[in-house]
């Protein structure tokens, strides 16, 4: 029989803060989904045209990275394999809306925001990648079932 795997301290650390962050990408999706106006009235109006041009595909894809976020980072907390799945799905989707909104949409996002602002979505992809990694490597020590 084999003994169960200790969950290390970490795990907690990570999976909270993942889910802080996550928590804060969702409710910037739901406000401007919604288009809250005391939200969106931190926006400029190019701003605002900006965010409500963009494709159905994009918004589909937009929903789909920050809900697997925040269900990948409620996996990590609960210690299921499956943790890594959606964190690999949050990845993809973070990707697919920074090649739209740096790459294809006209504006683009650095026009509308300036180029430390469009750094931002590399930030995400980067946090993204960096929690895939670590799910993987908590799934290979048996931490994630």
């Amino acid at each position: 029989m084999t003994e169960p795997v200790k969950t290390p301290w970490h795990i907690w650390v990570v999976g909270v803060t993942a889910l802080l962050w996550s928590a804060g990408s969702a409710f910037d999706y739901v406000m401007t989904q919604t288009r809250n106006p005391d939200y969106m009235a931190q926006f400029t109006p190019e701003q605002l045209a900006f965010f409500y041009s963009f494709p159905k595909w994009m918004v589909a894809a937009w929903a789909i990275g920050v809900w697997s976020a925040v269900l990948g980072a409620v996996l990590l907390l609960l210690r299921t394999r499956w943790a890594e799945t959606m964190l690999w799905l949050a990845l993809v989707s973070a990707a697919t809306t920074a090649v739209f909104m740096l790459a294809l949409a006209k504006p683009s996002l650095i026009q509308i925001v300036g180029p430390v602002g469009a750094a931002f979505s590399v930030v995400i992809i980067i946090i993204a990648a960096l929690l895939v990694y670590y799910a993987r490597r908590m799934r290979a020590r048996g931490v994630l079932r």
